[in-house]
């Protein structure tokens, strides 16, 4: 059975100014999602769920439907902030769902077979989907055998602002624990961050989480485990937010699960700023150029 890709569409990017998931970085027109799927497909896919926010679902639609018809399966789920366990009150001033752990749960349903989890506005590269897809062709649906691609450091940096990144701890190939930093940006030829109002600096080669999952559909009992809890705790609160990475380090903890770790040497590029649109335009012109991408994907 071919794994699926879930892409976390949902979010509204506050610093960006818009729906960067499609937002258009290719020469005829296609968005970073395009990309992630082309990739996937050559790797090996069979399948490609979206996950998405009401607001824009139509919209969303409307543009990837007529693109990927007759090349891969497509479905669409929602990230509702309803999204709750029955009996669960949440506050009537919460306005966002509740984070990447929730959109992954969302989709429990659409989904049946060892699956890759990454973001809509993140640029992974091809090696990425070869390696997540390798790894998941070996795996059982009850499988508790996990994989995390992660990037280094260096090559995850946005020239325009600051970013936050989980760097990762690993022991004889399987990841131990994701410590996230945020405020990273480099300074003066070295990677600095913030902690608690000091300055850090931190190894540029150290790898990082950039959100790109390898799970077995256990995971979503393992999942819906954790979120309960979270929520039951959580549920008035107004920002609060259930991670990914959260949810894997309980998992480790308790032994309940591994995670592999498949490092990709590909620079990453994503649009986390406006400013960073036209980096990224640049960068996938140079990928065409060199052969990896055709100038027309569809």
């Amino acid at each position: 059975m071919k794994p699926t890709l879930l892409i976390l569409a949902a979010g509204i990017g506050s610093r960006y100014g818009g729906v960067k998931q499609m937002d258009e970085i290719g020469p005829s027109g296609e968005s970073i999602i395009d990309y992630s799927v082309f990739d996937a497909i050559r790797a090996g896919f069979g399948k490609v769920v979206f996950v998405l926010n009401p607001r824009i679902e139509n919209e969303f639609k409307a543009v990837y439907e007529p693109r990927l018809k007759g090349k891969i399966e497509t479905d669409y789920v929602l990230q509702e902030v309803t999204n709750v366990p029955d009996g669960v009150n949440v506050s009537k001033e919460r306005v966002k769902p509740w984070g990447t752990g929730h959109a992954v749960l969302v989709a429990k349903d659409a989904i049946n077979e060892p699956f890759a989890v990454i973001n809509a506005d993140d640029f992974y590269g091809k090696s990425a989907f070869s390696l997540i897809s390798a790894f998941l062709s070996g795996i059982k649906n009850d499988s508790t055998s996990y994989a995390m691609v992660g990037y280094k450091l260096a090559n995850t940096l946005s020239e325009n602002g600051t970013v936050s990144r989980g760097i990762c701890k690993t022991k004889n190939g399987l990841l131990t624990d994701v410590v996230e930093r945020t405020s990273i940006r480099s300074d003066n030829n070295n990677i600095v961050f913030d902690d608690n109002g000091k300055t850090e600096q931190i190894d540029s080669e150290s790898v990082v989480s950039m959100n790109f999952w390898g799970f077995s559909p256990l995971y979503f009992k393992q999942l819906e485990h954790d979120f309960i809890n979270f929520i039951e705790e959580n549920s008035k609160e107004i920002k609060a937010e259930f991670y990914i990475p959260t949810v894997v380090n309980d998992l480790i903890e308790k032994n309940e699960a591994s995670i592999k770790m498949l490092t990709s040497n590909d620079q990453w590029f994503g649009v986390t700023y406006k400013e960073d649109k036209e980096t990224t335009i640049k960068k996938v012109a140079e990928l065409i150029s060199s052969g990896v991408y055709p100038k027309k994907l569809w």
